[in-house]
This record gives structure tokens, C-alpha cells and sequence, in this order.
């Protein structure tokens, strides 16, 4: 029996970058697993990053964290939503992770005194990565996308690596370009040229594109699919037009009228299965996103939304759809509003100023990293305390929440976190020892609790209402702790910490209890990571259920203002 050789498929951008290859990749990923084969998806970052860890969010969005505790590109998080699945860390590459492998076995001396070079070794580095990403997944297809736009210096050895794989393995690798089909104002025409030049621009490295994903404000008319097939020379059947739409969630739908999933099998040699499921579920969501009609409020408070003229939403691109696929599920369109957490630490602001916090259903405050805007959002949590507002830390949201409540509510003036004033003489919220050692040496990326750890939830809680088990398994981005010093003084006082690690050192949940709260919880665990179009977090469908109901003003307990 003939052995079945595995495929490929190498996802590229043309003209300009963020038109839609992370999503162009997770839609050709469904599509095919829903044809019955075995798909992993492959992120190529060409910055000399090692991870994404250390890249600031309002250039390059959020940083999205595997099980593994990888601290990867955003994209990663698109593929997970769209399979519906946990992905690994042969799932993504940057040029830092080869350069440095390379690098690091050069000093060892193996490669035995040869002159080290970018072509082979770097190339054969990656084509290395890419088939172990699909040994260790053992998929029948591995998709590929190469981050940034052809023309780029950086992603070039990466499309070198696509090419070489090609010529090897003829019938096993195919190529998608998505370009831009731009429709200036003034001439009110699309234009193709534009994509046309990024084709030859891949030629030149040797590739051609089998397939070309048009993306544009509007459907591409077939005068223009003729036009592009001919200069590329490409059946007309393979230009697929991409136009925009309201849902991302339509886009694997779209692409399935035009049969992309059978001309790729066609391109790789590979026969349909038959009795297969199809998209069936993923249309059921589809359309009930588009049918729901009833709307909830939903504030994220946050600080990287300031960028220049325009408002960035990528920095919490997870959080932003872990909400709506808990509305959705719950029968709500959920409608995000971003609020500039240093709008509430202006020297003048009045208490008039936080009622506009009342119009919003819940409220937000997701993870972050420094002091900027601190004061603000520790303002925020206060008002969604006491006028009983549905309110959801996240990571430092949720250690946010304990110092508010410890200087609020016990009376803590100075509670503070370490990563704020270490000199503070109430740190309720600080780093654990053995962390302290690694950033002594400098070495920041190393110092976080990263990755997949398990938390113990306490029965009766409003944590345990939304899991209904007592062992959960979340992801983790932090560096700094509940201090262990302030446990007791806190809970007296009446928050509760309904999760914890399972030694019962660490504080991964804290709420107050719903007789005096209807939802005031936060988690120290990223749970965005983990919730799926078809498969919504427990934890934001629980607070989406409560940004629902009426407003209860509830007797509230005196602060120690």
C-alpha cells in the first residue's frame, strides 16, 4: 500500500497587510476539518522576536497564550476559535525561534565547521519546523500562514522554505495569495492592478498562487476575475472574491459557495470523503448572529486604545469575542464599548462624571501590564462595587479588584501591588520568591506564570454556578500574586476567593457573594483564551447573564472612604 504523503498549503498576503490572512487561514482550516480531514494550522511571524511576549499591544494587538504557556501572535487565537480546539507550540514560528536555533548550534559545533549560512541552514531550519509541526499534530494538512505581505525582507526566507517544499513535493503543496482589490472614492471603479503586481512580485521568488482570495469593500465582479486569472494565469474558478461582511463568521460560508475547499482538494490530490458532518453547526451560529436582534452593553475599560486618531480594539481581541459568543449564546448581540481608563484620573473629574458608567449593562477590565491608567480603572471598580454594575476582572482586572476592595473596604489607604510601589506597606497584590530571582537577572520573559494550570473551585460560589465542577484547567499570563500575608484580612472582610490553586496557595478567583453583588468577580487566568464560537466560557456567559437582568440596587456595604 502506497504511503499517504502529507499536505500543504501556504496562506501569503498581497499589497498590504491586515486584510484577512489569519482569518482566510482559520476559515480554509474548518472548512477542511469539516471535510473529515486532519488540520493543523501554522503561524509564521517574521519579526526576530522570539514570542510575541515582549511585543508592545497597541503596535501588534493582543499576545495570545497557548497551553504550553507559548506567547504567541493573535492569529493563534483565530485558529482555535475557528477549529475549536487547543493548538501546541510546533503551531508557531517566528524568524527569532530559527535564527536562534541556528545561532545555538553553530556554537555547539554541529554542523561539524561548515560556514554557517542563511541558505541552507536557515531555510532548512524551517522546513525542518514546518514538518515537524505536522509530525507532531499527525494531520493530513498542515495550512501555513506567512505572516506580513509579499515584498516584505522579512518573510522572504520563509516563502524560499514554501518554494523548496513545492518543487520537492509537486503535488502536495499549494499556494493561496489574499490580496487587496482597492475601489478609490474618486473613480468609484475596482482596480486590479494593484494585486497583479503583488503576483509578479511572488513570482519573482519563484512561487505562483493557485488559488487568489480578492478582498475587497465589494464583491469582484467575474469581468474582474477574468482579468486577474488571465495575467496570473489561473482557471477563473480560482479567483475567489472576499468582499467585506458584517460577521467574520460568514467568511468559511462564503468561501464554501465557491467551492474552495473542493479546489484545494483538487490542487493536492486528495479525494472528498463522503458522510462527513460539513459546516452544519458553524452555519447554525452564523445565522443565529445574524438573527439576534436584542442587545447588552458591555464597557471595556482599558488603556490600549490610544492610538494617534484611531481607537485600537486588537489588544483584546480574545476578550472582545469571548463576549459576544457568550451573548449570542444567551440570545443577545453584544455591543462593546471602549472606555479610556485615564479618563477617570483627571485632576477635575466630578462624581457626576462616572454616571456615564450607568448606561452600560457590565463591565470590563481586562489584563495589562504597568501603571499607566491604574488609578482610573481602581475608580471604575469602585463605582461598579457600590452601584452594584456586573463587573469582570481579568488578570490584573482581577488583582485590581482586591486592592480596591482592600482600600475601600478594609480601610488599606496604601494597598498597592508591587509592580506599582513596591515600597507600599499594604502589597496585597505582590511576586512570588521565586520569580523575584528571574527578574534580579533580567529576565522578564521568564518570570511570568505562563500556560495551562489548574484551579479548585469552591462549591457554592458563583464561580462553581457558572463551571458546575470543581477542577477547572485555565490559561495564565502574569507575574505578580495575591500576597499570601493579606488572605485572611481580606476574606474576613467579606471577598471570597472561590478559586485557587490546588495546593491552595494561589488565588485564581475572587467575588463577592451574590446577596451582595449580583456579579463582582475576577479571575487571575486569562479565561478569553478558552472560549470558541461553539463553545462559550462558562464564566463570561455567567456574567453576560447578569448584564441581562434588570439592575438590582442592593443594600450595599459602607466603605471605609
Amino acid at each position: 500500500m502506497k504511503k499517504r504523503t502529507h499536505k500543504y498549503i501556504f496562506v501569503v498576503g498581497g499589497v498590504m497587510s491586515g486584510v484577512g490572512k489569519g482569518i482566510t487561514t482559520s476559515s480554509i482550516g474548518a472548512l477542511l476539518q469539516a471535510k473529515g480531514f486532519g488540520v493543523n494550522l501554522l503561524k509564521v511571524d517574521p519579526y526576530l522576536n522570539v514570542d510575541a511576549g515582549t511585543m508592545n499591544p497597541t503596535e501588534h494587538g493582543e499576545v495570545f497564550v497557548l497551553n504550553s504557556g507559548l506567547e504567541t501572535d493573535q492569529d493563534m487565537g483565530n485558529y482555535e476559535r475557528f477549529l475549536n480546539r487547543d493548538l501546541t507550540g510546533d503551531d508557531y514560528i517566528t524568524s527569532g525561534m530559527v535564527y536562534k536555533h541556528v545561532i545555538e548550534a553553530e556554537r555547539a559545533l554541529k554542523y561539524g565547521g561548515h560556514c554557517v549560512e542563511a541558505i541552507p541552514h536557515i531555510r532548512d531550519e524551517i522546513i525542518h519546523r514546518f514538518e515537524k509541526s505536522a509530525k507532531a499534530n499527525k494531520s493530513d494538512i498542515t495550512v501555513v500562514e506567512i505572516g506580513g505581505t509579499v515584498g516584505d525582507y522579512q518573510n522572504i526566507m520563509f516563502i524560499e522554505a514554501a518554494r523548496v517544499m513545492k518543487v520537492k513535493y509537486p503535488n502536495d503543496v499549494a499556494f493561496v495569495m489574499v490580496s487587496f482589490m482597492p475601489v478609490p472614492h474618486t473613480l468609484g471603479e475596482m482596480k486590479s492592478k494593484p494585486t497583479q503586481n503583488a503576483l509578479r512580485q511572488l513570482n519573482s521568488y519563484g512561487v505562483n498562487a493557485d488559488i487568489i482570495i480578492a478582498r475587497s469593500e465589494t464583491p469582484m465582479d467575474h469581468k474582474r476575475k477574468e482579468k486577474i486569472a488571465v495575467s496570473c494565469s489561473l482557471p477563473v474558478e480560482n479567483i475567489i472574491s472576499a468582499p467585506d461582511i458584517e460577521s467574520v463568521f460568514d467568511v468559511p460560508i462564503n468561501f464554501e459557495k465557491d467551492n474552495i475547499s473542493k479546489i484545494l482538494l483538487k490542487l493536492l490530490h486528495l479525494r472528498e470523503k463522503k458522510n462527513t458532518p460539513g459546516i452544519v453547526e458553524w452555519i447554525k451560529f452564523a445565522n443565529s448572529v445574524k438573527n439576534t436582534k436584542d442587545t447588552v452593553d458591555i464597557a471595556i475599560v482599558g488603556k490600549y486604545f490610544n492610538t494617534g486618531d484611531f481607537v485600537l480594539t486588537d489588544a483584546y481581541v480574545s476578550v472582545l469575542e469571548a463576549i459576544k459568543y457568550s451573548a449570542y449564546k444567551l440570545g443577545r448581540k453584544a455591543k462593546i464599548h471602549t472606555v479610556n481608563s485615564r479618563d477617570f484620573e483627571k485632576a477635575d473629574l466630578k462624581a457626576s462624571d462616572f454616571k456615564v458608567l450607568d448606561k452600560y449593562d457590565g463591565i470590563i477590565v481586562p489584563g495589562g501590564f504597568g501603571e499607566s491608567g491604574i488609578e482610573g480603572k481602581l475608580a471604575v471598580i469602585k463605582y461598579a462595587r457600590e452601584k452594584k454594575i456586573p463587573y469582570f476582572g481579568l488578570c490584573y482586572g482581577m488583582q485590581l479588584m482586591v486592592i480596591e476592595y482592600a482600600r475601600n473596604v478594609l480601610g488599606l489607604k496604601d494597598a498597592n501591588t508591587a509592580e506599582i510601589n513596591v515600597n507600599s506597606n499594604s502589597l496585597v497584590i505582590d511576586i512570588m520568591p521565586d520569580q523575584k530571582k528571574k527578574l534580579e537577572e533580567l529576565n522578564y520573559g521568564g518570570s511570568m506564570r505562563l500556560g495551562s494550570y489548574n484551579a479548585h473551585i469552591e462549591k457554592g460560589t458563583v464561580a462553581y454556578e457558572a463551571y458546575k465542577q470543581e477542577i477547572v484547567q485555565e490559561r495564565h499570563r502574569h507575574r505578580y500574586e495575591v500576597n499570601p500575608e493579606f488572605i485572611k484580612k481580606i476574606t474576613d472582610a467579606g471577598l471570597v476567593f472561590s478559586g485557587k490553586s490546588p495546593n491552595g496557595v494561589l488565588m485564581e478567583i475572587a467575588e463577592l457573594p451574590k446577596k451582595v453583588h449580583p456579579f463582582f468577580l475576577g479571575t487571575q487566568f486569562h479565561p478569553e483564551f478558552l472560549a470558541r464560537p461553539l463553545a462559550p466560557h462558562p464564566l463570561f456567559t455567567e456574567f453576560i447573564r447578569e448584564a441581562i437582568h434588570p439592575r438590582k440596587f442592593l443594600p450595599m456595604k459602607k466603605s471605609k472612604s
